[in-house]
Order: structure tokens, then C-alpha cells, then sequence
């Protein structure tokens, strides 16, 4: 079945009373770059004042939660560490609780410091993120294996740099034993008023000199998506996804069982949304902040 377009305020409404959890990109929903989208602040009080519980659910790693709460409350936007849920902390959950991550080894960041917060706060140290020094072909042989790095974490790297790619390209090559983690593979990363490279890019440097197959955690794969549902233990039936990114935020949805709302305020726009071999969300809209109409009705 096509998207159904949503514009009137009867049609906000219908979408609300149908639902009492609303997941939340950030990236492309909430905020564009360091802006605000129009009304956000005022629909989600407004979802909050008729009881809807609101968990914001994103891929960008360069935030801890405690980092994404100050975001928030500088864009006027009320949100708890509780509330949010981070590819970064799901990175920090899965090694500490699922893979059983030996803390006496180190893990290798590739990103910044939302994932050393997330994995130091588990008792996992983090190394490598703010490894910046400049490397020739002269010096390239100071880059060895480090027996102590158990596993290597990529993410989004503003600081991106030859030693840190090399870095990780050694330890997962010459160490079969060294874990290869993703926070996420999203090809661009929306900034304000461009698209920009996304974590997926600055991987795929990676996937192509180790030839090794990462785990990726964030949207749309199973990690996530398991992480979500256990800590929050969600009713599909009664929750909906609302993101911009179809092949992410959408398809996380879909496969999580969920009704979806994907906003035109990021990545998608409507040729997309109605392209027939695109994941067909449920609602679409042309942004979150259209939903606080319900107040004037």
C-alpha cells in the first residue's frame, strides 16, 4: 500500500490517538545541523501533555546521551538520558552485555566522543579517537598490531585522519580476534543546508582494504533494533517510527513490526517516498512540527 500523506489537523490527530510511543530520529526530524526544525519544540510538548512516551532513536555516534541531552535543552526541547538511544550506546551495550568484551583490552575509535563516553562508562576503555599526528610513507612502520586492542569501533570521525584508518586496517588484518564494530553505515550525514559523508563512507575505506564484514549496530539492523525493543519493551502495535531516511529510520520500522511516519525535513523527499521500490512507510508528512496543529483544533 502507498504512504498516506497527512496534512490536516484531523489527520494529526488520528495518528496520535493511534499510537502511545513515537520513536524519533533526531538527525533530519528534530534538528537540521545545529536548526531547529519549525514547531518541533511545540509538538512534542504537545505529545507529551496527552501522555505518548517519546524515545529519540539515532545513528549519529559523535554525542553521548548525556551530550544529546544538552543538545536538546538548547534547542528548548525537554529529553532524558533515559529517553534516548544512541548507535553509539547501543555499541557500549552490545560489547559490554552481549559480546562479553574483555576490559582488559582497549577498543580503537575511529569517531568522537560520544563513543568513548558510551564505552568508558561500561568500563571499556577507548583509544585512538584523538590520535591526530601526521604520518608519511617514511613513518608508516611505527604503525604496528597492538595485541591490547580487542576490538575496533567505527563511527562518525570529524577529525578522520590516514594514521587512524591505518590503525585500525593493521589490527583487523593481523588479528582474526579483533572485533570489527560499526555504529553505523549511513552514507551521508545531513548538516544544515547540504548532505555531507556519513559514517557508512568513511567505513567503506575500511571494508575495502580488510576486506573484513563489519556489525553494524545502528538503523535499520538487528542490534538496534533488539537493544530497543528489549529495554523498552514496545508494543509494535501501538508504536510508530518517525524518521527522514527511508533506507534507515523507515526500514528499522518496518522490520520492527511498527507503523512509520517519515518527515520531509531531511534526507527523503516525496518522489522518493512514493518511489514503488522504496520501503513504503505507513504516513508520510512534511514535517514533525506540522503535527502541533492538533492544538488549534
Amino acid at each position: 500500500m502507498a504512504p498516506l500523506k497527512l496534512t490536516t489537523a484531523a489527520e494529526f490527530k488520528a495518528l496520535v490517538d493511534r499510537f502511545d510511543t513515537f520513536l524519533f530520529d533526531c538527525d533530519g526530524v528534530i534538528w537540521r545541523g545545529s536548526s531547529i526544525v519549525d514547531h518541533v519544540p511545540e509538538t512534542l510538548d504537545m505529545l507529551r501533555r496527552l501522555g505518548k512516551r517519546l524515545i529519540f532513536v539515532t545513528n549519529n555516534s559523535a554525542k553521548s546521551r548525556r551530550d544529546y541531552v544538552a543538545k536538546f535543552a538548547s534547542l528548548g526541547i525537554q529529553a532524558s538520558e533515559e529517553e534516548i538511544f544512541s548507535s553509539a550506546y547501543a555499541t557500549a551495550v552490545y560489547l559490554h552485555d552481549v559480546a562479553k568484551f574483555d576490559t582488559s583490552k582497549h577498543a580503537y575509535v575511529i569517531g568522537g566522543s560520544g563513543i568513548r563516553h558510551e564505552l568508558e562508562a561500561v568500563g571499556i576503555s577507548a583509544i585512538g579517537h584523538d590520535d591526530t599526528r601526521a604520518v608519511s610513507l617514511a613513518t608508516l612502520n611505527e604503525i604496528e598490531p597492538d595485541p591490547r586492542i580487542g576490538a575496533v569501533v567505527c563511527g562518525i570521525d570529524y577529525e578522520i585522519s590516514y594514521r587512524k584508518l591505518a590503525t585500525a586496517h593493521v589490527n583487523l588484518t593481523e588479528n582474526p580476534d579483533c572485533m570489527f564494530i560499526a555504529t553505523n553505515d549511513d552514507r551521508t550525514l545531513p548538516g544544515g543546508k547540504h548532505m555531507y559523508p556519513g559514517s557508512g563512507s568513511l567505513l567503506s575505506v575500511l571494508l575495502s582494504s580488510t576486506q573484513r564484514t563489519p556489525l553494524v549496530m545502528g538503523k535499520p539492523n538487528p542490534p538496534m533494533l533488539e537493544c530497543v525493543i528489549q529495554k523498552f519493551h514496545l508494543d509494535p502495535a501501538r508504536t510508530c517510527m518517525v524518521g527522514d531516511r527511508l533506507d534507515t529510520d523507515i526500514l528499522f520500522g518496518i522490520r520492527g513490526g511498527l507503523s512509520t511516519l517519515c518527515v520531509l525535513t531531511g534526507v527523503a523527499d516525496e518522489a522518493a517516498v512514493l518511489a514503488a521500490d522504496a520501503p513504503q512507510a505507513t504516513y508520510y508528512a512534511a514535517s514533525l512540527g506540522d503535527l502541533c496543529q492538533i492544538d488549534h483544533v
